[in-house]
């Protein structure tokens, strides 16, 4: 169980380690839904996610050994770790899919992390750095169930409820649930928090429904990023606590959140960073009239490439 005292003592230890993420308040118009929202930009955090806040706690918090540290990550978890581990002098090893996109795991190099690309999901990545912690008696930061990763990763709520006078619902997307775990620790059930996946990876829907997480399939636009198989236990102990819901969502509308998010705010998001927005378009959450909603967009680590329309010729 992760509490709002361990966010707090993440803040202070992470401190000057992570960024201050700004906050866009728009017309939702703009977006083509209606009412103000508010967009927690955590796209602009080191590394381009939200992942260094438990990175950093998790190693800030350990004994940090010669073999250095050890992570498996659809991409943004190990640039994270990478980027902690180079900035506090120790060697990383990531372990990543060979579904990852190539721009992490150019990335990743360049933050002098040894990459290894293992099987086709997260799952297989994860089991192969498992067997290969054992031999080197590396630090292994989770991407998403561990309890100083899930406090680091609630220090976005802490910083969130600073920056705006009010607050009456999160929505933030889901993957394994480091961060809408952190999310609810650290809201307590004060502020509303809905977890945004998917349709072809509903870890928490899923788990939510059989009372207990269970495994899905995992397929979609945005594996790269939300591709865990199973929500983490202590996500899953957070959002049955805090009352989280969970929503569902087609592709097409994460990759038109994409755009949408380009097009009318030259905002750069990955697929799985513009999921929670994706909620908003489809009607799977209509928020209330006057109701202040705060769209997490969580991941920038993207080609942008093809966010520019095709010219004419």
């Amino acid at each position: 169980m992760v509490t709002r005292s361990d966010v707090e003592a993440a803040a202070k230890l992470v401190a000057g380690r992570v960024r201050q993420t700004p906050v866009l308040c728009v017309d939702g118009r703009d977006l083509g839904v209606s009412g103000e929202l508010a967009l927690k930009l955590e796209l602009h955090q080191h590394t381009g996610s939200f992942k260094p806040r438990g990175a950093f706690n998790r190693l800030l918090q350990s004994p940090l050994p010669a073999a250095g540290v050890l992570a498996a990550s659809g991409g943004n978890h190990g640039l994270a770790v990478a980027y902690a581990a180079r900035e506090l002098g120790v060697p990383a090893e990531i372990f990543v899919p060979v579904t990852s996109s190539p721009v992490k795991v150019e990335r990743l190099a360049g933050l002098d992390a040894q990459v290894r690309q293992v099987g086709e999901h997260y799952a297989e990545a994860f089991a192969a750095s498992t067997r290969r912690a054992e031999e080197t008696g590396a630090l292994v930061v989770h991407a998403y169930d561990q309890q100083e990763v899930v406090a680091g990763q609630g220090t976005l709520a802490r910083e969130l409820e600073r920056q705006l006078d009010r607050i009456d619902t999160v929505l933030v997307a889901v993957g394994g649930g480091g961060l809408v775990g952190g999310i609810a620790s650290w809201f307590d059930g004060a502020v509303g928090v809905v977890g945004v996946e998917p349709e072809g990876i509903p870890t928490l829907h899923a788990a939510l429904a059989a009372g207990r997480p269970v495994d899905v399939e995992v397929g979609g636009v945005a594996t790269d990023s939300l591709g865990a198989r199973r929500i983490g236990d202590l996500a899953f102990e957070a959002a049955t606590r805090t009352g989280v819901r969970s929503v569902l969502v087609p592709d097409e509308d994460v990759v038109r959140a994409r755009r949408l998010l380009w097009s009318e705010l030259r905002i750069a998001a990955e697929l799985g960073g513009a999921t929670a927005l994706a909620a908003l378009l489809t009607g799977a959450y209509v928020p209330r009239q006057g109701e202040r909603v705060v769209v997490v967009v969580c991941g920038g680590n993207t080609d942008p490439s093809d966010l520019a329309p095709h010219r004419v010729r």
